[in-house]
């Protein structure tokens, strides 16, 4: 192996290792006792306490309960919005796609964070505030899907569509039954991502959500987590890891779908 080569796996290693470091302390801490929080010891007892005084001292049945009904209500609609805006700009012909296509490309370039406040004030004149719907109303039109999903139909040989018209196919059929299947993969990709990310945002939430109705998994943790709770770090990390662990399981049981998905809908 040369040196070059080695360098690299060195330091693909310690990227590595600098990268679970964190949750490698997160398990410790959660399944020992708060007197090995900061003390290594292969012999310290093992105990699902912390979770229990996790689970006890904030209601994150609710926050999981919000938390699912956000993230579905979300892809949900990004999928049916997209598909249609994707075929659209795909196979229809109408005044000004160029241009509308163009503004949705647009939207890739913008910081969500530069439109909180505008977002906030909509949300409060809709009287939005503190409610699940107003959380996921600004995500539900996505412009990185119609843009992948756009593409992706581009790719469908326009061949189908003939057949399909032939044997009397209305627009509505010739979607759900030609297009989506043959972009299962964009909608596999797209899924992992939105799911993921939603499940993760934190700054909008925190924004428009005031009680435990509305809140997410990454709010009530936050509050949850607060320094001046008097809560030990074996709890919070037990806390950490009940919210994030749904992630990290779905990651380890479909990893192989997940990689593949990426790699058919070629996002790089």
């Amino acid at each position: 192996m040369r040196a070059g080569d080695r360098l690299i796996t060195f330091g693909g290693w310690l990227l590595a290792l600098l990268w679970v470091a964190p949750l490698a302390y997160a398990i410790w801490t959660a399944f020992h006792p708060s007197a090995f929080e900061t003390r290594f010891d292969l012999l310290a007892p093992l105990t699902l306490h912390n979770f229990v005084d996790a689970w006890g001292q904030a209601p994150f049945a609710r926050y999981f309960l919000n938390t699912v009904i956000l993230v579905t209500m979300i892809l949900a609609v990004q999928l049916v919005v997209g598909t249609f805006a994707a075929f659209a700009f795909a196979r229809l012909n109408f005044p000004g796609k160029s241009v509308v296509f163009s503004l949705v490309l647009l939207q890739l370039m913008i910081m969500p964070d530069v439109l909180l406040v505008e977002n906030y004030r909509t949300m409060r004149m809709l009287g939005l505030v503190d409610t699940i719907f107003g959380i996921g109303l600004p995500y539900m039109a996505s412009a990185f899907f119609i843009f992948l999903l756009r593409q992706t139909f581009l790719q469908v040989p326009t061949e189908l569509d003939d057949a399909a018209r032939i044997e009397g196919a209305s627009t509505l059929t010739l979607i759900r039954r030609v297009y989506v299947p043959l972009a299962k993969p964009t909608y596999v990709a797209f899924g992992l991502i939105s799911v993921s990310a939603h499940w993760n945002n934190y700054v909008w939430p925190l924004i428009i959500t005031n009680s435990v109705s509305a809140r997410p998994l990454t709010v009530g943790l936050s509050i949850f987590s607060a320094s001046d709770s008097g809560i030990h770090w074996s709890v919070i990390n037990a806390a950490t890891l009940m919210t994030s662990g749904p992630l990290l399981v779905g990651f380890l049981l479909f990893q192989r779908a997940f990689v593949q998905s990426f790699m058919r809908a070629g996002i790089k």
